[in-house]
């Protein structure tokens, strides 16, 4: 029998059990990504008693387009995914807070305290800290005054507002040409800038895109400014070589070069490497005892979604075999 066509589910807060601040719980998961979801699966099947809190559900997937990647789908929209994610945490009886961020989290007489930008607490004898990255910006003149007045950060939200215009495209890795993949359907004529030499993203990624006779490359150049009144209309760029200077008129840039990790709530918790990751060992642990992280917050290398659900069921397995040895 042909199973039945999966149809996209919004966030329900109706669907998720009310949390309680008054109970000490097992786990805090900490996040809505595929790392955290993944946690709270495999946590929810051991009966641990834990409780999720996150700004939402599904974390930068959403902001993706088509996911060729992940194991069991040719290809997949990103929301679908996502939603299939969350419909699968959904089917346990967890509760979740949702839509508040966590402020702050200390430990007090080995019990963690999550404090939310409410003023909600929530205690619990573990954590798993899962709460991703969020894209780099530019800092360059001009960058951060143009957002939403043609400086974007997010292809699946903002590419068919170029529909045939000009767009420039900061980066060299995946995330860039899936952003070139997306702007190709609506005709843009595109111009990739990489700050390094050659090219970072897989390889089948630049084979898609270098089929489209529309687009520029240029490796080996730094932005100087994004220019515009009200609204972008140049780029200023430098050849790191040469170090000449370049302006190339443009309706819209794309900022796609890496992730920030989301971890200022536990930097005077846990111990971070010099770009902000949480260090973890192969086991999820990091350097306080029974605090688990997870997902690309961490210094695991390589940020795909099959990687932090993977790190995530792992990490609740160890928080898991932590509160055994608890009792």
């Amino acid at each position: 029998m042909k199973p039945p066509e999966f149809i996209l589910n919004i966030s329900s807060l109706s669907q998720l059990r009310k949390p309680d601040p008054t109970i000490l719980y097992d786990m805090l998961i900490i996040g809505g990504g595929p790392a955290a979801m993944s946690a709270a699966i495999y946590a929810a099947r051991k009966m641990v008693n834990l409780i999720i809190l996150s700004i939402d559900f599904g974390g930068l997937i959403k902001e993706s387009a088509e996911i060729e990647n992940y194991l069991g789908f040719q290809s997949i929209n990103s929301l679908d995914l996502a939603a299939r994610f969350e419909e699968h945490v959904k089917g346990f009886d967890i509760p979740a807070s949702l839509g508040i961020a966590v402020k702050k989290i200390e430990k007090k007489e080995n019990i963690f305290i999550a404090m939310m930008e409410d003023g909600t607490i929530y205690s619990g004898r573990t954590v798993i800290f899962a709460t991703g990255g969020r894209h780099r910006s530019l800092n360059v003149p001009g960058a951060k005054e143009l957002v939403g007045k043609g400086v974007s950060y997010c292809a699946t939200c903002d590419a068919p507002l170029f529909q045939s215009k000009k767009v420039i495209i900061i980066g060299g890795g995946n995330s860039a040409f899936s952003t070139a993949i997306d702007l190709i359907r609506f005709k843009a004529d595109i111009v990739l800038v990489n700050f390094s030499e050659g090219w970072q993203a897989d390889a089948i990624l630049q084979q898609r895109v270098k089929y489209y006779d529309k687009i520029k490359y240029l490796d080996s150049h730094e932005v100087i400014s994004i220019g515009g009144d009200n609204k972008v209309e140049n780029v200023i760029l430098r050849n790191r070589k040469t170090g000449k200077e370049v302006i190339i008129d443009a309706n819209g840039v794309f900022i796609e070069i890496g992730l920030v990790p989301n971890s200022s709530a536990v930097s005077d918790l846990v111990k971070l490497n010099e770009i902000g990751e949480v260090i973890t060992d192969c086991l999820c642990r990091t350097s306080v005892e029974g605090f688990f992280s997870a997902g690309d917050v961490t210094s695991i290398p390589h940020k795909q979604i099959i990687i932090s659900a993977g790190e995530g069921a792992k990490a609740a397995l160890s928080a898991y075999e932590y509160l055994l040895h608890m009792i």
